[in-house]
């Protein structure tokens, strides 16, 4: 008999929250575990990273362009005047602790700026050093990961009692039909908060649902990559005593969410070297960095891809959310593009790649004309056409 096929990963559910192009990461945790220090090598940028508690107060933010080998490619094959990546929005918060969402270290602050992000980095310490301080005594992971998930439930349990109980009075009492489809996604979001004791995140949702409560912006609805910080040694020899309980919390707790073991230790230093000490670097300890991975899992997870509109003037991604069609990815361009849209010439990347022009993927019957309802594509090259009152087509960027 033929071998079984693999079966495909499940799709990660709708996100929950900000509708958008422009939505952010943001990087949580307990103080102490590397969030700061990740975000200076993540950003090359220069917040305060010391040894003590609440060192970030307000949050730092910066952006990072997302790396991607095909958006290489269109740069050196066009040489264009302009190159413009896809970024990736990035905040780093301040270190939560136990009592954060009833106030403890200064955690109503810290909580309100997790409110304002999509998704998070969620960095739990699994690295022994007794010059940085633990702010539970001792380190242990899984303790920290429940720390901080249960402080964000506790959070979003007290927001939806608030929120149910002004729906009762207006729904339920006042009558009024048109809440009844929020009213209804609270009280299951109650149940699942505080009876299941689970994550918004965890649950099915209808897009009905989602519609009701995305503008909420509940803690536990945000995707979240974990990522466990270990020592450069742990990291170069891929061990360490926690990796196996940290998997066995997340599968369990937020079956969806990727774990990406890293090393801050490691990452710091190799963004002082050059290039090729770099790479002598990570030969010598037979590894690699993880920040390529960390930032396209972070793009991924806000449910976020792009397409290239490409020649010598400008070479461009374009972030567009998954799922969007045609006109509206015109729209990104420029609004006169989604207005007066008649049609996308598409090609996909890999054509481009294999007949290395735009005349030979004509030539070989890959260029596609395609109307409103195409759906995007990550990695699409696309050429506009529209109608702008005087018959004119998108010139490429």
């Amino acid at each position: 008999m033929p071998p079984k096929k693999k079966a495909a990963a499940p799709e990660p559910p709708p996100i929950i929250g900000r509708p958008g192009t422009n939505l952010k990461c943001g990087i949580v945790g307990l103080p102490n575990v590397g969030k700061s220090s990740f975000f200076n090598v993540l950003t090359k940028s220069a917040a305060p990273a010391e040894n003590f508690p609440f060192c970030t107060i307000d949050p730092n933010e910066n952006r990072v362009a997302v790396p991607d080998d095909r958006f290489d490619h269109l740069c050196a094959v066009h040489k264009p005047a302009s190159r413009v990546p896809a970024y990736l929005h990035i905040t780093d918060i301040a270190g939560l602790v136990k009592g954060a969402h009833e106030g403890q270290g200064l955690g109503n602050a810290f909580l309100s700026h997790i409110r304002g992000v999509d998704a998070f980095f969620h960095v739990c310490r699994a690295f022994e050093d007794e010059d940085v301080t633990h702010v539970e005594g001792d380190v242990n992971p899984v303790r920290d990961l429940e720390i901080i998930s249960e402080e964000l439930r506790l959070k979003d349990m007290d927001y939806v009692e608030k929120v149910k109980e002004g729906l009762e009075k207006t729904c339920v009492r006042g009558g009024d039909k048109k809440q009844k489809p929020e009213y209804d996604a609270i009280c299951k979001v109650k149940t699942l908060l505080c009876d299941e004791k689970k994550d918004i995140r965890s649950a099915c949702w209808s897009a009905a649902e989602i519609d009701a409560l995305n503008k909420h912006l509940f803690l536990t609805s945000k995707p979240v990559i974990y990522l466990v910080n270990l020592s450069e040694r742990d990291y170069a020899r891929k061990k360490n005593k926690w990796l196996a309980k940290i998997k066995e919390w997340v599968d369990e707790r937020d079956p969806f969410a990727l774990i990406i073991p890293f090393s801050a230790e490691l990452e710091a230093k190799l963004v002082d070297m050059s290039d090729e000490e770099q790479a002598a670097h990570l030969a010598e300890i037979k590894t690699t960095t993880m920040l390529p991975k960390i930032i396209k899992t972070g793009f991924r997870a806000l449910q976020l891809e792009y397409f290239f509109t490409a020649g010598p003037d400008e070479v461009r991604a374009w972030t567009i959310q998954k799922g969007t069609k045609a006109p509206q990815a015109a729209g990104r361009i420029h609004t006169d593009f989604e207005k007066g849209f008649i049609m996308a010439e598409v090609m996909t990347f890999e054509d481009f790649k294999e007949y290395e022009t735009e005349l030979a993927v004509k030539a070989a019957g890959k260029y596609r004309q395609q109307g409103r309802n195409y759906v995007v594509l990550d990695g699409d090259i696309i050429f506009f056409k529209f109608n702008a009152g005087a018959g004119l087509s998108a010139k490429k960027k």
